[in-house]
């Protein structure tokens, strides 16, 4: 299936297709091109090469695996490459892997000679429903989730569910996050489905066929939400669902320590209601996400955090709370009054 995204900054296509990614350079617009294949040692020989297959002498750079490596150092040494191979305008980059791949290969394209063409092709379920659409780009910097970077949509993402299946348990999980972030704030009947369905497969398994359908209508709700708010004026904030706490604890714990979605996990459980929670606690313990209390820093180390962090207005933090599943509230909330919502929160247990 093939969805759409239509923004004042261009448009572009997503195609979700089992195999997909064999057919990489029919799909997407490689040819005649120098192009550029970003990727890390955890992602998978086979896919990089069957990206590079539909290439003409394709730049393959490859850096180590691990959240701590989406910075300065290892974008400074992927643009001397573009610029030591003579990459120009005309040219194109494409990220193969997870979120760390995207958001760091979207940031050089964005900067690259003042913006080249780049293409995504997630092989995590995290990056598939939400880093490889919308156009975030970004590195990390002193201990900070994605203090620096642009704003940069692809030319087209390309989905291969198949890729999905040599995941381990726990990065599953960390993608389910996510979803479930999706459902809680805008699909009802999303959310029942992700109760109602086994998704996360014992170890070695492939996810369920369903998977697909969940990807698509996770990817609609982003959709409709970039299209409408691009640059994150408004509408976009719901997407920071859970992520205000989240990052905050991420990089309390030490980035890579805990996975992305294991702290969304964390930082969505204070900002529901009491009903609401009771019906993410089991969904979360089911996806094999963290609900305990064993994982949070210290206040003191917390409230530092979430100073940093991109959605404060003045002395107030953007919020997104949920009072019913399916829907959202945003409310601005200083720093301290959402560090004591974490730690008045009944979480459950694992």
């Amino acid at each position: 299936m093939t969805l759409q995204v239509n923004t004042h900054l261009g448009s572009y296509p997503i195609t979700i297709e089992r195999g997909a990614i064999r057919r990489a350079g029919e799909l997407l617009n490689l040819t005649g091109r120098r192009v550029c294949i970003v990727t890390d040692t955890g992602v998978p020989e086979p896919y990089v090469q069957a990206i590079a297959a539909g290439c003409e002498n394709p730049l393959i750079f490859c850096f180590a695996q691990g959240e701590q490596n989406k910075s300065f150092d290892t974008l400074r040494s992927l643009l001397a490459q573009l610029l030591h191979h003579g990459f120009d305008r005309t040219d194109a980059i494409v990220a193969v892997g997870g979120g760390v791949v995207t958001d760091l290969a979207g940031f050089a394209a964005a900067t690259y000679m003042r913006g080249i063409d780049f293409y995504n092709v997630p092989t995590t379920l995290l990056c598939a429903v939400d880093a490889s659409v919308g156009g975030k780009t970004a590195i990390d910097f002193d201990g900070y989730k994605n203090m620096i970077g642009a704003f940069w949509q692809p030319r087209a993402v390309l989905i291969d569910p198949e890729t999905l299946d040599t995941l381990p348990r726990r990065r599953i999980a960390d993608g389910l996050a996510e979803v479930v972030k999706m459902a809680l704030t805008n699909d009802a009947a999303l959310f029942e489905t992700i109760e109602q369905t086994v998704l996360l497969p014992g170890e070695g398994e492939p996810l369920p066929e369903a998977i697909d359908d969940i990807i698509a209508r996770a990817l609609a709700i982003k959709i409709f939400v970039v299209e409408n708010d691009v640059r994150e004026k408004g509408l976009r904030r719901v997407l920071n669902f859970g992520h205000t706490l989240g990052h905050a604890i991420e990089s309390c714990v030490g980035l890579g320590e805990l996975y992305h979605g294991e702290c969304v996990a964390l930082g969505m459980v204070p900002m529901c209601s009491d009903a609401v929670r009771a019906r993410l606690l089991p969904v979360l313990v089911r996806c094999g996400l963290p609900t305990a209390t064993k994982h949070l820093p210290s206040k003191h180390e917390l409230l530092r955090a979430l100073k940093h962090d991109k959605k404060a207005a003045g002395a107030h933090i953007h919020a997104v709370i949920v009072d019913s599943v399916g829907s959202f509230r945003m409310e601005n909330i200083t720093a301290e009054a959402l560090a004591d919502a974490l730690y008045a929160c009944p979480f459950g247990k694992e």
